[in-house]
C-alpha cells in the first residue's frame, strides 16, 4: 500500500515540476511572429491601407467635412493644402467659390490642369520654430485680431505675398490642412493657423476646420487662435472650431485654455 501510494505522490510531483517549468518559459520569452506587420517594421510608403497617402483623411473625418461645405453651399471655401480628397468638396461647392492655397509647385500644376482655383503660398517658417513664435506672438501687440491688415502683416506668424482674392473675400469655410509640417525642417502650420483665425474674425460665422491634430503644432495652435470655447465638433484627427466674427476684442480666446507657457 505504501510503495503503491509513494509512486503516485512522485508521479504528480513530477508532473508539478513540469507544469511549473513550462509556464516559467513560456511566460519569460513571448511568442515571437512569423512575419511582423509592415507597420511595425517599416516606415510609412506612399500607400497607406490601400489608399494613396494623398488621401489622408480617415472617412469620418472627411464626411465631417464634406457636411460642414454642405450645410453652407454655395459658400467661400478656402483650402490650405491640395489633396485629390478635396476636389469633392470643390464639386459639391460648384455654385459657389473654392480657392485653395499650395506650397508645392507639382500639386499646382496639378490641382490647374483640373481647372481649379490653386494659388501659390509660400515663406511659411519651419515647423521647429513654432515654439519660439507662439511666445513672440504673445508679446507682440501686432499680433492681437485686430491690429493690422494681412495686406502688410506687422505680425511674423501672418502669412506674406496672399493673392488679394483672399483679401477681398469672407470666408464661410476654411479647412487647414497645409503645409505639411511633418518635421522639424518642414514648413510649418502656424502661419496658416494664425492667418486663419484673423480672417475668421472679420467676417460673419466661419466654420475652420484643423487637421492632425495629434501633432504638437497644430494642437498647440488652435487652443491659442482659435480657442477651446470655439470647437464645435471633432473626429479622429479633425477640429471643428466655429468662430464668431466682428468681435472688438483685443484678444483671439476669451478663456486662457492653451498650456503653452
Amino acid at each position: 500500500m505504501w510503495p503503491r501510494r509513494l509512486i503516485f505522490l512522485l508521479l504528480l510531483s513530477s508532473l508539478s515540476v513540469a507544469k511549473l517549468f513550462k509556464f516559467l518559459w513560456t511566460s519569460s520569452i513571448p511568442a515571437i511572429p512569423e512575419h511582423l506587420p509592415p507597420h511595425a517594421s517599416e516606415k510609412p510608403g506612399r500607400d497607406d491601407v490601400g489608399r494613396p497617402r494623398e488621401d489622408i483623411l480617415s472617412p469620418k473625418e472627411h464626411r465631417l467635412v464634406s457636411n460642414i461645405v454642405a450645410r453652407r453651399i454655395p459658400c467661400s471655401l478656402l483650402i490650405f493644402g491640395y489633396r485629390p480628397q478635396f476636389l469633392g468638396l470643390a464639386s459639391l461647392n460648384s455654385q459657389g467659390t473654392t480657392v485653395f492655397l499650395e506650397d508645392d509647385p507639382e500639386k499646382l500644376r496639378s490641382g490647374r490642369s483640373k481647372g481649379l482655383r490653386l494659388y501659390p503660398f509660400s515663406n511659411h517658417e519651419k515647423a521647429r520654430r513654432a515654439y519660439e513664435l507662439l511666445r513672440l506672438a504673445r508679446r507682440r501687440p501686432a499680433c492681437r485680431p485686430g491690429a493690422g491688415t494681412l495686406r502688410a502683416p506687422r505680425c511674423e506668424l501672418a502669412l506674406r505675398g496672399l493673392p488679394e482674392v483672399l483679401h477681398e473675400s469672407r470666408w464661410d469655410v476654411m479647412v487647414i490642412d497645409g503645409p505639411s509640417g511633418d518635421g522639424p525642417e518642414a514648413p510649418g502650420r502656424m502661419g496658416a493657423i494664425y492667418t486663419a483665425a484673423v480672417m475668421a474674425r472679420a467676417g460673419g460665422s466661419t466654420d475652420v476646420l484643423v487637421h492632425d491634430t495629434d501633432r504638437t503644432i497644430e494642437k498647440w495652435y488652435s487652443w491659442e487662435f482659435l480657442c477651446h470655447e470655439n470647437l464645435a465638433s471633432s473626429k479622429g484627427k479633425l477640429w471643428h472650431f466655429r468662430i464668431d466674427g466682428n468681435s472688438s476684442s483685443d484678444r483671439f480666446c476669451e478663456t486662457a485654455a492653451s498650456p503653452i507657457q
